[in-house]
């Protein structure tokens, strides 16, 4: 019986882990007013019929705060790359000179950087209630080996021990929007 607490234990922290690295990716995407490749990602190309990461066929960098550069490999990609961010609707429009791709990121309006703090704290509290539904989880799991004989005091203590996990994982989500939310209110 043990064994299948410390298993669930593990279990738990995993799918709680899981999640908080969810959410930091998500956080990476939202845009802050600075230029940051991360924006870019998920956005795909075709590529001689195949659908490629924007990151596989093109150098992208950030030659200042304000600006996405991205240098395609070969010419013939410049205007395909172009659709695809274009198709991708992330408020933003590329500028192409034959070359190379530049993305503009224009300062974040008041209104704007109300709504994106709003949209974050939505994912943050997404991710706090996926993390009370494992807590749940866990602990139903519990009162099903107390079913089968596992003594109440080690029930006790695993549930107890399941929220210190989960305390411990909801404060890195309330950390993590906090640092996010400071960046985006920060002109």
């Amino acid at each position: 019986m043990e064994e299948e607490i410390k298993l669930q234990l593990e279990d738990t922290t995993e799918k709680m882990e899981k999640a908080v690295q969810h959410l930091e990716d998500e956080l990476v995407r939202v845009r802050a007013g600075k230029a940051t490749p991360n924006i870019l990602d998920g956005i795909t190309v075709d590529y001689y019929g195949s659908i490629t990461p924007l990151n596989q066929v093109s150098n992208i960098s950030t030659p200042d705060a304000k600006t996405i550069a991205i240098q395609p490999w070969e010419k013939t990609m410049v205007e395909p790359i172009e659709k695809a961010i274009l198709a991708a609707n992330i408020g933003l429009t590329p500028i192409n000179n034959g070359d190379l791709i530049r993305i503009n990121i224009p300062p974040l309006t008041e209104e704007r950087r109300i709504n994106l703090v709003k949209q974050i704290k939505t994912m943050g509290e997404n991710t706090r209630v996926s993390i009370r539904n494992t807590r749940r989880e866990a602990n139903d799991a519990f009162k099903q080996m107390k079913k089968e004989g596992l003594s109440e005091d080690l029930e006790k203590d695993a549930e107890a021990e399941v929220q210190e996990i989960t305390n411990k994982f909801t404060e890195k989500v309330d950390k993590l929007i906090d640092a996010k939310e400071l960046d985006i209110m920060t002109i």
